[in-house]
């Protein structure tokens, strides 16, 4: 029988964890700053890896990456499976992205993230073997109302009904791929606006499930750790997302079904990450609608955050000021 007045370290994410990992994200975005505008985004995103990196082994919980960024691209990262932090503390999957964006910061452009997800251990799916996703995902008023397997043209039908505004002034964001020309052409036949991204499908999605954001749908073919990441983000913002597995070729879609993984299956936000004990941080690295960038003022670094949490379903934003001497 456990004693109520031992003294047990956590065991599930808490909000002091929360703001804790909001330190990993600053110092990734932080380091990315000397490249912003250069061309040089494997430079950038090496430099947001290792600074993440350094920052989560001073943090108390027992991290396990289950899902990161950069093995499709052969990019630095935190390899799937790493352990991070200092052994103390709760037992988490993290899914990490050091900068979601790194063709974005490499041409100076906005939208680039430092993004972190936690959740309980073994909440989270794996998809590390399939590296893209299809995607759906809205605020609140998407929920029971719009489904990935319809067409887009009925799914905007459906959310300008919930929403009680003209379809034409819905807006819809996708990333600008040539995979996605038929999908563009699809919801500006229906009547909606298209609001094109280059890159940066986790804010895309974020931006879409929040109350105050000027789209209203995020749909298309983006990588599954972003998917993972935005999933832990609207949980706490009680938005809708849907997602299908999206293999490049033959080889890809076997090792996914190796991996226990249904390649047919609409995976639904609880599939992607169980319960909604989740924590999703990020820091701008370029300005964008959810976050400002880093900004450098003679002997400060001003960083904008965001913290969101699944169990009080709140967002936070954070706004810090960084002695340049420390850091650049």
């Amino acid at each position: 029988m456990v004693s109520l007045t031992a003294d047990l370290s956590p065991l599930r994410p808490d909000r002091n964890l929360a703001m804790e990992l909001v330190r990993a994200t600053e110092a990734a975005a932080i380091r990315a700053v000397p490249f912003i505008g250069r061309g040089a985004k494997e430079a950038a995103d090496g430099a947001a890896v290792d600074a993440m990196r350094a920052f989560l082994g001073t943090v108390d919980f027992q991290g396990r990456v289950v899902i990161g960024e950069g093995e499709k691209d052969n990019a630095p990262m935190l390899f799937n499976g790493e352990v991070v932090g200092t052994g103390r503390g709760p037992e988490c999957d993290i899914a990490v992205d050091p900068i979601d964006g790194t063709s974005l910061t490499a041409a100076g452009r906005q939208n680039a993230l430092s993004v972190i997800a936690v959740s309980d251990r073994g909440s989270m799916l794996d998809a590390s073997t399939v590296f893209y996703m299809d995607k759906l995902v809205t605020g609140p008023a998407g929920v029971g109302v719009v489904d990935i397997r319809l067409p887009i043209a009925e799914n905007i039908r459906r959310l300008a009904g919930a929403l009680e505004k003209p379809v034409d002034e819905l807006v819809v964001s996708v990333l600008n791929r040539p995979r996605h020309e038929q999908l563009i052409q699809e919801i500006r036949d229906a009547g909606a606006g298209t609001r094109l991204m280059s890159d940066g499908d986790v804010a895309g999605g974020i931006n879409a499930a929040r109350h105050d954001a000027r789209t209203d749908m995020c749909v298309g073919v983006g990588g599954s750790p972003e998917g993972i990441v935005t999933a832990c983000a609207i949980k706490a913002l009680g938005g809708h997302i849907q997602g299908r597995l999206w293999p490049r070729d033959d080889d890809e879609r076997q090792r996914g079904i190796d991996a226990g993984l249904e390649m047919d299956r609409v995976y639904e936000a609880d599939d992607l990450v169980q319960g909604n004990n989740t924590i999703f941080v990020a820091t701008g690295v370029t300005d964008g609608q959810l976050v400002a960038g880093v900004r450098r003022e003679r002997g400060y670094v001003y960083t904008e955050s965001v913290v969101l949490r699944g169990a009080s379903g709140t967002l936070r934003r954070i706004a810090s000021e960084h002695l340049v001497s420390k850091w650049l």
